[in-house]
């Protein structure tokens, strides 16, 4: 056998040349080697060592990180939609340096006497008023650090770019909030407790369970017949008109405000095949659905009327001073930090008479 193949067998590498002469034992691909003479003639030119015992742990697998599976298409968290400004409009008033805000209201008065020649009788003047509301500004901060956003990058995730959003997310729902309700203690008020509002009116009575004032829904399922909701909404337009001393009517222009919960009942179809919603379009052309889930109250149900404008003057807005002030990043030593800010005057309700509500839906 050539040297070569000699100095590879010894390390444990075959290689059969066939060649005349050769004592090396022969090898077959399927039978193993040729004969058990030519086995025995081999094994003797080396030592056969035992085979050495394991140490380390039997283990027949891998480690599981190896086999586990990230999706990159990050699932976010939803909120419920700031809906107020939908509903009530939104508008700025002011900047983020202003106090308080003055709203200028005048009325016309006076009287007539008899006509005469030399009567000097009667009186035509005008009352002014001067609503104040107070702002309030809020703030919030996102911190961020190096060796966080570096590890959380690790999932593909943008640290910094998620804090920023939750900054901006919080912001945005504490003033869709404040347009709800105000703020406690300030000279700022929301669409549903504004003190100038009229109290809310009850619901129709309901053949269902004979309730004097029956709600649509029982366990969240429409109870109510179709005719039953529209005239609770007729009810809610007729409030508006006697409200308003006839300078609304069921052709002017309406928002409609409920809780997500109640939507279902404008679906309710009579036996001729009409929903509460078709009866409504036919008889209010003009009037528009929005559902907000702050309708929902513990006190029950709201459904709210708002009269968009009365003569040209609209009947109110939600107001901010900033929708968003982003101040200076400030560099930590291996950590970054920033400062978001909004400022809000709640709702203004400049003709309360044009807003109505229903409780107990």
């Amino acid at each position: 056998m050539d040297p070569i193949f000699n100095l590879l067998a010894e390390r444990g590498a075959v290689f059969m040349d066939g060649l005349a002469g050769d004592t090396s034992p022969k090898f077959d691909a399927v039978l193993g080697f040729a004969n058990d003479a030519s086995l025995r003639a081999w094994q003797g030119r080396f030592a056969m060592d035992s085979q050495p015992s394991i140490i380390t742990t039997p283990n027949s697998g891998i480690p599981s990180y190896l086999s586990m599976y990230t999706d990159p298409a990050i699932i976010e968290i939803l909120f419920a939609p700031n809906k107020a400004a939908a509903i009530f409009d939104e508008v700025k008033k002011g900047d983020w340096v202003t106090d308080t805000a003055t709203f200028p209201v005048v009325e016309h008065t006076g009287e007539v006497s008899s006509y005469g020649d030399y009567n000097e009788n009667g009186m035509s003047k005008a009352n002014t008023n001067f609503v104040q509301r107070q702002a309030y500004t809020y703030q919030t901060f996102s911190n961020w650090g190096e060796r966080e956003a570096e590890k959380v990058g690790l999932a593909k995730i943008n640290w910094a770019q998620e804090i920023s959003t939750a900054s901006i997310t919080v912001l945005n729902k504490f003033q869709n909030l404040t347009y709800f309700y105000g703020v406690s203690g300030l000279q700022n008020y929301g669409l549903l407790n504004d003190p100038s509002l009229s109290a809310s009116i009850q619901p129709g009575p309901k053949v269902y369970g004979a309730a004097a004032h029956g709600p649509w829904l029982t366990g969240g399922v429409v109870t109510a017949t179709p005719n039953e909701i529209y005239a609770d909404v007729s009810a809610l337009v007729q409030l508006l008109i006697t409200q308003s001393n006839g300078l609304l009517d069921q052709e002017s222009k309406f928002t409609l405000a409920f809780p997500p919960g109640v939507a279902t009942a404008f679906n309710a179809t009579s036996q001729f095949n009409v929903s509460v919603a078709d009866q409504i379009k036919k008889n209010y052309p003009n009037m528009r659905l929005e559902s907000a889930v702050q309708y929902a109250t513990t006190a029950g149900n709201v459904v709210q009327i708002i009269a968009d404008s009365v003569e040209g003057q609209d009947t109110g807005y939600c107001a901010f001073t900033e929708k968003l002030r982003a101040h200076p990043i400030i560099v930590g030593a291996s950590s970054f930090k920033q400062k978001k800010s909004q400022g809000t005057w709640g709702a203004i309700i400049r003709m309360p008479f044009a807003i109505g509500s229903m409780l107990g839906v």
